[in-house]
């Protein structure tokens, strides 16, 4: 195997609001019956990367629960295999992951008993299909110390929540703004790398030294002029969930039959854990149109442009529009519900009206 894999996924953000008071971002569902970490874990697996690691922390019990099994991603085998850790208390050390880099560095002994010679680092909250064999023939043919997976974005794309980069004609990145307010550079950060598994044992050893704790901040930016880092320029269809509109977003493209070809159709194909639930029930007076249904809902209502997570319910006379219902909500008979995300175990009852609009998502807990 020519690299491992490092999976950042214990972030959390205030952006996400109440969508993340009980799991992490990388468990956020997407698509009805997926997690976001399905798919980097799936690209991990589809590419040969045999090695997985899977750094959590913030609210890490349902992460933990969903990844219990490593079977569903085929990393269950003798060699290799997916590690999941969370901070660990020890004498030399009493903190959390204080970033991306500490969280690494933290984790240290992972890369000083492997043998793979590169290491794939990627976040958990893309949502996209790459080949990262791909990315390291490039790596080893541009000669570049790291490479960034990085994505070109429309001219009235809003890049504020990324970190943009510029580059020279030969692709190495020459200068790197982290989540500008305003940029005339279109270049972002998907938040992949690769990198030799030796050079990251330097750098982050040189973290620990100087108590740099963020990989973007204290690596990426500042090594960009003594190390040559290459940009890799991905095509196909990439976005993450950092903020409410971008996860609600997320969820609808799936609504459209070539992202659900792309994704479920083309091999290879997005992994996820299996839950033995019974088909999903039409019943008389129910009424489906362009929606994402998954197994165990009941359906008595209407829906439309939506996506219904596993085990929903949804009473007579309810509508359910333009709106991500998640798993185990109960919906009563003549609830409305347009522009809204519901969060899991919600139960709304009989009569309610949630509306929300295109640029104000409304979050409903109750």
């Amino acid at each position: 195997m020519k690299a491992l894999g490092i999976i950042l996924a214990g972030g959390n953000n205030k952006r996400m609001k109440e969508l993340t008071h009980k799991r992490a971002i990388a468990d956020m569902p997407i698509a009805g019956n997926f997690r976001a970490i399905d798919f980097t874990l799936s690209n991990m697996s589809h590419s040969g990367v045999g090695t997985v690691a899977v750094i959590a922390q913030y609210s890490s019990r349902s992460l933990n629960a969903h990844l219990s099994s490593s079977k569903w991603w085929d990393f269950g085998r003798k060699q290799g295999g997916l590690f999941l850790f969370n901070p660990t208390i020890t004498p030399e050390n009493n903190d959390w992951y204080r970033g991306t880099a500490d969280a690494i560095a933290q984790n240290l002994d992972f890369l000083y008993e492997r043998h793979e010679p590169y290491v794939v680092i990627a976040s958990g909250d893309g949502i996209y299909k790459l080949d990262y064999n791909d990315v390291i023939d490039f790596h080893v043919e541009k000669e570049a110390d790291i490479t960034v997976v990085c994505k070109d974005m429309p001219q009235d794309a809003d890049v504020s929540r990324f970190g943009v980069v510029a580059t020279d004609a030969s692709g190495r990145i020459t200068d790197w703004e982290e989540k500008p307010v305003a940029s005339p550079l279109r270049t972002i950060s998907t938040g992949v790398y690769v990198i030799r598994r030796r050079l990251l044992i330097s750098l982050m050893e040189q973290c620990i030294e100087m108590e740099w704790t963020d990989f973007v901040r204290d690596v990426l930016m500042r090594q960009k002029n003594a190390k040559r880092i290459m940009a890799y320029r991905m095509e196909t269809y990439w976005t993450n969930i950092s903020n409410i509109p971008a996860y609600y977003n997320a969820n609808m493209d799936f609504l459209k039959k070539d992202i659900r070809d792309h994704f479920f159709r083309e091999y290879p194909t997005v992994q996820t854990k299996v839950d033995d639930y019974a088909p999903a029930k039409y019943n008389p007076g129910s009424n489906v149109k362009n929606s994402l249904v998954a197994n165990g809902v009941i359906l008595n209502g209407q829906v439309q442009d939506s996506i219904l997570f596993s085990k929903v319910f949804v009473g007579n006379g309810s509508q359910v529009k333009n709106s991500i219902v998640m798993q185990d909500a109960y919906i009563s008979d003549n609830v409305v519900l347009e522009y809204c995300i519901v969060e899991a175990k919600t139960n709304i009852p009989a009569g309610t009206v949630y509306k929300g609009t295109p640029d104000n998502i409304k979050i409903v807990t109750q």
